[in-house]
């Protein structure tokens, strides 16, 4: 089944070789994608950016990522499905859904994109097509720290536990605060000064200004040792945290891609410490988790902090705001 395009060709924003940030997108015309067999067509209403996309552009995982150039990138699309391919059966035309591309052929930054069955959910009305895209990366990287690598349970059943959450009105904190307060957690957040209303307001029990002396020490205002830090930021050495850690602390690194963070991995692990740096190497995308986090955005318990909207024509833009890192939550485009 379809419903036919205006147009056989599409706007779409891309790069062509790696590096050049946000200079080196590129806005074409291209033919709108056809979906294979257990594929559908969106028209894309709205697109998120995550670190991630940028650090493919800047050759982080070359030769595997991008799988070929031009390149479009970002992989957190909301849309409408226009086409279906024939093996769909859980999705129809003109079904909202949100979904996640695969980061080696992107495909998001674009006017149309075909999206896996397998990867894509039903939106409810109540949830925004800005408010579900920023979601997939982002909220499941918070959600797979809290549960998977920290243990939290989050209907409150577990055993209370102290958390710590740096960069707490960034993208995967901002979402990592709320996920947490839905476990039996006393959370304590770092961000900016700007931003510690904010925080407090998705659930934080207390909050510091990472620039103060305590934020730099990572001290708890109540004097609590953190059980887990989801640590969702860079160039905190490992001497800060040890001595905050409760003594079965566990630090959850989500940008380990540095050398420090690997020797102090690997350097837990030879010694047998109970104090141990916990790598999350790569996000498990999966379609049963986003659609847990979608249920809990249409039931009021989660939010999306919106940093700034740009329209594709000036993808750009937003591409610069975020790679300089500073975005309070998520930076969307809207085609």
């Amino acid at each position: 089944m379809a419903a036919s395009t205006t147009s056989r060709l599409m706007k779409a924003v891309l790069y062509e070789a790696y590096g050049g940030g946000s200079a080196a997108l590129k806005h074409a015309e291209i033919p709108i994608p056809r979906p294979k067999d257990d594929e559908v067509l969106l028209k894309v209403e709205a697109v998120s950016l995550n670190p991630f996309d940028w650090k493919i552009q800047n050759g982080v995982i070359r030769p595997f990522y991008p799988r070929n150039f031009p390149h479009i990138p970002c992989t957190d699309v909301a849309g409408e499905v226009l086409k279906v391919g024939e093996g769909v059966k859980s999705l129809k035309v003109g079904d909202k859904v949100v979904t996640f591309l695969n980061h080696a052929t992107g495909g998001g930054l674009a006017e149309y994109a075909v999206a896996k069955e397998v990867s894509t959910v039903y939106r409810p009305p109540e949830v925004t097509a800005a408010d579900s895209a920023a979601l997939p990366v982002a909220a499941l990287t918070a959600h797979q720290a809290l549960t998977q690598a920290a243990g939290i349970k989050l209907d409150r059943n577990g055993p209370q536990s102290n958390i710590l959450i740096t960069a707490a009105s960034g993208g995967v904190g901002h979402y990592a605060v709320q996920l947490a307060k839905l476990g039996n957690t006393h959370v304590t957040a770092t961000c900016g000064a700007r931003n510690i209303e904010l925080v407090k307001s998705l659930g934080a029990d207390e909050v510091i200004d990472y620039k103060t002396s305590e934020g730099a020490a990572l001290k708890s205002p109540s004097g609590k040792k953190y059980d887990a830090v989801i640590h969702c930021t860079t160039g905190i050495p490992w001497s800060v945290f040890e001595p905050n850690l409760s003594s079965n602390g566990k630090v959850i690194d989500i940008t380990p891609a540095n050398a420090s963070a690997v020797l102090t991995f690997i350097f837990k692990k030879l010694t047998f410490s109970k104090k141990k740096l916990v790598p999350l190497w790569w996000t498990s995308l999966k379609s049963e988790n986003l659609r847990y986090v979608v249920n809990l955005m249409k039931e009021g318990k989660v939010k999306s902090v919106i940093d700034s909207r740009h329209p594709l024509s000036k993808a750009e833009e937003g591409w610069a705001k975020c790679m300089d890192g500073h975005a309070t939550g998520k930076i969307i485009v809207e085609p």
